[in-house]
């Protein structure tokens, strides 16, 4: 997915001036694709370079009003087309998935806090999606738009749960290292305090 499909995606759901179309990004497509205010500024003024968008006419002319903008049939045209191109998987690029692997060799001092920094993090998104399933599909909420736009938090309810199942299990297993490692250098200075007696 790239900013301009969520643009286009955003708009043609209710046209929006730039700030609210930010606000709207921190509140909801945000959550699974991101991007600062900066950014949706400059991409709107190239959708509507490509003439892609547009800005709405004032009712009346003020200094510093805010545009208004809503999406060309061209705009329409080159989401449509982007909804049905076919894309592979994005392979995971996870820092913490790396830390993972490094402290198999370094060892995990420190990794526990970490592990549990994220863990409370998912765990605090996990609720807060489960909070707008509840408060924004009910079940006789049932049109089409309702369903995809569900479908898409279900797939963020089950990343959060995926991410809180493993955090926990990732917790148990470095705590095992580390009580493993402890005993290993305890047994290590052992043998260093025979060697010197």
């Amino acid at each position: 997915m790239s900013l301009p499909h969520a643009i286009l995606t955003a708009l043609l759901e209710k046209p929006s001036s730039g700030l609210e179309l930010a606000r709207r990004f921190d509140k909801s497509i945000g959550y699974f694709w991101s991007a600062t205010h900066q950014q949706i500024y400059r991409e709107l003024g190239r959708l509507e370079q490509a003439g892609l968008i547009r800005a709405l006419p004032a009712a009346a002319p003020a200094r510093g009003q805010k545009k208004e903008y809503e999406v060309l049939p061209a705009g329409r045209d080159a989401l449509t087309a982007w909804v049905a191109e076919s894309g592979d998987p994005r392979p995971v690029r996870d820092p913490l998935l790396l830390r993972m692997r490094a402290a198999a060799v370094v060892g995990t001092a420190g990794l526990a806090e970490e592990l549990r920094r994220h863990l409370e993090l998912h765990r605090r998104q996990l609720a807060e999606y489960r909070a707008i399933e509840e408060r924004d599909f009910p079940p006789e909420r049932d049109a089409e738009e309702d369903r995809l736009r569900h479908a898409v938090l279900r797939g963020g309810i089950g990343l959060e749960t995926f991410w809180t199942e493993w955090l926990t299990e990732a917790l148990a297993v470095v705590g095992e290292r580390g009580a493993g490692e402890r005993k290993a250098e305890q047994q290590a200075m052992e043998e260093r305090g025979k060697g010197q007696a």
